[in-house]
């Protein structure tokens, strides 16, 4: 009977050993993995900024697993160098067929960037019209326009997208003088936009004023006289004149409508005493009369 337990528990403890053995065989064989199928797609190589004609140095390729190929995406590098970037595409982000301007673009550019039915402007600034130099693409800009014949100044155009900034040489031709730089500031307008910003170049001087990205609301301003500007801040009517001159009183324009029948300002009258031989007379005239 012992003889049978210890040939029992012998038998037990080889087959804990034949398990163990072949336990640890097991675990050290690695699976066999099935081959992964891949396929090549473009992706940006570096950051590309919109309306920039890409070239082969800005982009690369990567082999991806065939199952995250999506529409859209180029295998092709030939089929992506030469086209230009409607938006900007991040550093190793693929390269979308929906992010380039359409087949063809001759001379690619600003004008592939241009939207349909729509024109690109430019406007050499200097660095106070171009706010100092921190209007980039992808901006929007209102556009004012300061007459002075007519000494006004209005907002004529708002927000408007700005396309491209770049530089212009302009040369100059006098003895001593170098080619200066000039900021050029390419925007894009409706043709009927584009006319406004062509005649208020022309008459007078405009400026840029810089908006917020997410402000896009349109603002309608009455523009600016020198009545108004010199009244701003002002408890009375500004009176502008000295000793000896003629007093002009500059009051702004009332928008209330009770106060467009008020009466006018009085003109200064000034008396003169005319002495021919022995006769005295006196003749009245206003400020405005002239006498030879």
């Amino acid at each position: 009977m012992r003889k049978n337990y210890m040939v029992l528990f012998g038998a037990v403890a080889i087959a804990l050993m034949v398990s163990l053995v072949v336990y640890n065989h097991m675990k050290n064989i690695q699976p066999v993995k099935a081959p992964v199928e891949t396929q090549s797609v473009v992706i940006a190589a570096a950051d590309i900024p919109w309306g920039t004609k890409i070239s082969s140095e800005m982009i690369k390729k990567i082999d991806i697993p065939k199952g995250n190929f999506f529409s859209g995406c180029f295998s092709d590098t030939s089929k992506v160098v030469g086209r230009v970037a409607l938006y900007p595409i991040n550093s190793d982000e693929p390269v979308l067929e929906s992010r380039l301007a359409p087949l063809p673009t001759p001379g690619a550019g600003v004008a592939a960037i241009v939207a349909m039915k729509k024109r690109a402007v430019a406007i050499k600034v200097d660095k106070t019209i171009g706010v100092s130099g921190f209007i980039h693409p992808g901006n929007r800009v209102d556009v004012l326009v300061t007459l002075p014949e007519i000494n006004v100044t209005k907002t004529i155009l708002e927000n408007l997208l700005v396309l491209a900034v770049g530089v212009e040489v302009t040369e100059k031709t006098g003895k001593g003088e170098r080619p200066m730089n000039t900021d050029v500031i390419t925007v894009q307008l409706s043709p009927d936009e584009a006319e406004r910003l062509a005649l208020a170049s022309s008459q007078g001087k405009i400026l840029l004023t810089l908006r917020n990205y997410g402000d896009s609301e349109d603002v309608l301003t009455k523009g600016v006289q020198i009545s108004t500007l010199l009244n701003s801040y002002s408890s009375s009517p500004l009176t502008i004149g000295g000793k000896g001159s003629k007093a002009v009183s500059v009051k702004a324009a009332s928008s209330d409508p009770s106060k467009k029948n008020e009466e006018p300002l009085k003109k200064k009258e000034f008396v003169v005493e005319l002495i021919k031989g022995s006769k005295r007379s006196e003749v009245k005239f206003d400020g405005d009369s002239t006498s030879e």
